[in-house]
């Protein structure tokens, strides 16, 4: 074996053969293993001869693309000061772009004995490598590709995010072929894009596609980590979502999302890795440098610091680790071009040891990176250490998972007194969250629901959580969903019931998309999905997750037609897509967001605070052309009590008529255009309870 280069890490063909490069600040010893294609047999194994500034490297010629290999780390064993080594454990490249393979749960993958937990500092030479995939040797682009200027590309204003999941989302679809079903290939098929450019959306955000494993405690309970927020390796896409074995199935999924117009977003996961706690499996970071790659106990290191509640937290503030994670963003981004990324658990991402700093070297390393600086970024702006909630502290540029805006939104439809003063903060951006740090609307995204928790459905049809299947005596899941089942708790044949569940679906849609920021849509809330109650299925690979197709020859249409009309209605008029926060203006020439009450006129203080009003007005006016006059004029008008309110329509200096364009309280919820749905300004209309309706200001001539 040749010496070989430190630069770049990971295994690298070069036209001739392959050079390998592997971190390791405290390893003894490092050996390459190759295998056959197949990754079942051994074919040779090589020590890597050079170390330079800590990575371990070697050269093999005519070693080519398609070669299976792994690593086999030495060095001392001694969870008591970090160190985990254990030669027997063949381990995942961390720099692996593709993964040959399936991972099967042993007792092997875990590098000590297992027969007295507590003890794992008892050395287990059993090998593992016969469960464990294989790295693989692959072609690479030799300069990542900034992104260049695509009809996809969309501002952020303009953005309309749908999150789904790659498996979930085709494996019942029938216009997906069976053998493609669950996989990135399905997922790209003509029918899936059509359906989702006919939705509105611009932006798909995918759940984890990075390569994970299961839980070892789910394994016992017969489950799958279904989510995939559980990763093996940062680089290699799932294989369980591959039709085939070629990782290039990703690239070409975005490419024809890209050529529909639509951008691709995935989630990541860089704030823990699935080797979970001390007691964990021994799969690739812990056996290559324990220490480096993760945040321990600094009383004693056999023990990891657990801000992410999942066993683990990965040293960001590592100079090498920091790098893995920006190698890994940019290989999405230039290799696979993905145009954004949603960060798990963020927080983990910027904090240091004073706790967390927008300021920290992961997001200066962002900032100035060419590349990933042109992206979307999106933090879930929580996690569960000390100060781990931070919704409204991260950079300029990033925009956040809003979790204010879902649990108000909930709760006005719910009924809740109080809650209209800062439901109407939510409906303008959460500007008192953002505003005051220089941010813009663009930094809330705004949802109702997503993966984690009820679905659309479900939140008006249970009022508890339903997670016995999950195995956890129904504790896991949020125990507060600020939720209403209407009458009954789950399914009914209640007709009365499940028109005003049908209605409430309505409401809280046409409130995501006038709403201010980004609006974010859980795939198949379009459809009334429902997962029985579950409201946190993430070992449920299976039809509790599977989105049901057959729901759009059912009664189901009907929502997916008003959802369809909703978010075209909102994409046409530029009131709903602000750049900057707007406020109240006496100016024409500027655009406006103000309150209206029931009366006509601007909202009064005790109007805000009065338990018993439950109409509330939401003006917007503003420009179809920057620089030009005010030319739309939009009033939404809420009412979250049960009983009819009256609502007089206010008098605009420059029109006459105020005309319907959409009401949850018809009976099919349809955009209308009729004159006979248009009501003279000054003019009073009877709002029925728990509706929404938008109207537009026009002049009409009296002639």
């Amino acid at each position: 074996m040749l010496p070989g280069k430190a630069h770049p890490l990971g295994a690298v063909f070069d036209g001739r053969g392959t050079n390998f490069a592997l971190f390791s600040a405290h390893a003894e010893r490092v050996e390459l293993c190759l295998y056959d294609p197949s990754g079942t047999r051994e074919l040779a194994r090589y020590a890597l001869p050079e170390k330079t500034f800590d990575v371990w490297h070697g050269y093999l010629p005519e070693v080519v693309p398609g070669c299976c290999y792994g690593y086999r780390v030495y060095g001392p064993y001694d969870p008591h000061v970090g160190h985990r080594f254990n030669h027997h454990k063949l381990l995942v490249d961390p720099y692996a772009r593709q993964l040959q393979g399936q991972f099967v749960w042993n007792d092997a993958h875990f590098a000590y004995v297992r027969d007295d937990p507590s003890q794992d500092y008892s050395f287990d030479s059993t090998d593992n490598a016969r469960w464990m995939p294989k790295s693989v040797v692959t072609e690479r682009t030799a300069v990542l590709e900034a992104p260049s200027e695509g009809a996809w590309q969309v501002p952020m204003e303009r953005t309309v995010v749908y999150e789904a999941h790659v498996r979930g989302f085709t494996m019942l679809h029938p216009d997906v072929p069976e053998s493609l079903r669950g996989s990135f290939a399905g997922m790209s098929q003509p029918r899936i894009i059509e359906y989702l450019k006919a939705l509105g959306i611009t932006s798909i955000e995918l759940m984890p596609v990075q390569s994970f494993v299961d839980e070892h405690f789910l394994l016992a309970r017969g489950l799958h980590n279904y989510w995939g927020y559980n990763t093996l390796n940062f680089f290699a896409p799932h294989s369980g979502y591959l039709s085939g074995n070629a990782a290039a199935e990703f690239r070409q999924m975005v490419d024809r999302f890209h050529d529909a117009g639509l951008e691709v977003i995935i989630d990541v996961v860089y704030n823990h890795t699935g080797e979970g706690d001390h007691l964990g499996p021994t799969l690739s970071f812990r056996g290559i440098d324990n220490a480096s790659y993760y945040r321990l106990q600094p009383a004693d290191k056999r023990y990891y610091i657990n801000d992410t509640g999942c066993g683990n937290v990965l040293n960001i503030n590592h100079p090498r680790v920091l790098q893995l994670v920006m190698d890994s963003l940019r290989y999405w981004a230039g290799e696979m071009h993905v145009d954004g990324f949603r960060f798990d658990l963020a927080p983990i991402l910027g904090r240091t040891a004073n706790g967390f700093s927008r300021d920290n070297n992961f997001f200066q390393a962002i900032a100035q990176d060419p590349l990933l600086s042109t992206v979307k970024l999106i933090a879930e702006p929580w996690d569960i250490g000390p100060g781990g909630y931070q919704l409204g502290g991260f950079p300029a540029g990033w925009s956040e998972w809003n979790d204010r805006y879902r649990d108000t939104v909930r709760r006005f439809w719910r009924g809740d007194a109080g809650v209209m003063p800062e439901f109407a903060r939510r409906l303008h951006g959460s500007s008192d969250i953002f505003e005051g740090a220089g941010r813009r609307p663009g930094a809330s995204i705004n949802f109702i629901t997503s993966h984690d928790g009820f679905t659309l459905k479900d939140l008006v049809s249970y009022r508890q959580r339903h997670n016995l299947v999950n195995g956890e005596n129904n504790n896991d899941g949020h125990g507060e969903n600020y939720s209403d089942n209407l009458g009954t708790e789950g399914p009914t044949d209640n007709e009365k019931i499940n028109a005003l569940r049908l209605r409430q679906q309505k409401n809280f849609l046409v409130t995501l998309m006038v709403s201010q920021g980004v609006p974010m849509l859980l795939g198949g809330d379009e459809l009334g999905r429902t997962q029985g109650g579950n409201n946190n299925a993430y070992c449920q690979d299976n039809e509790i997750n599977w989105i049901d197709w057959s729901l759009l020859e059912q009664s189901s249409a009907e929502l997916l037609d008003f959802t369809r009309k909703v978010v075209a209605l909102c994409k046409e008029y530029s009131v709903f897509q602000f750049k900057n926060y707007v406020h109240v203006s006496n100016n024409p020439k500027m655009p406006e967001i103000s309150w209206v009450s029931s009366e006509g006129e601007n909202m009064p203080d005790e109007k805000w605070h009065d338990h018993e009003n439950h109409l509330l007005g939401y003006f917007l006016s503003g420009f179809i052309n920057e620089g030009e006059e005010c030319s739309e004029k939009i009033l939404v008008i809420f009412n979250n009590g049960k009983l009819l309110g009256d609502f007089t329509l206010p008098v605009m200096p420059d029109s006459n008529n105020w005309k319907l364009l959409i009401d949850t309280a018809c009976s099919a919820g349809t955009a209308v255009s009729d004159l006979s749905n248009s009501v003279r300004a000054g003019g009073l209309i009877s709002r029925p309870g728990q509706s929404v309706c938008i109207y537009l200001s026009e002049q009409v001539s009296d002639d």
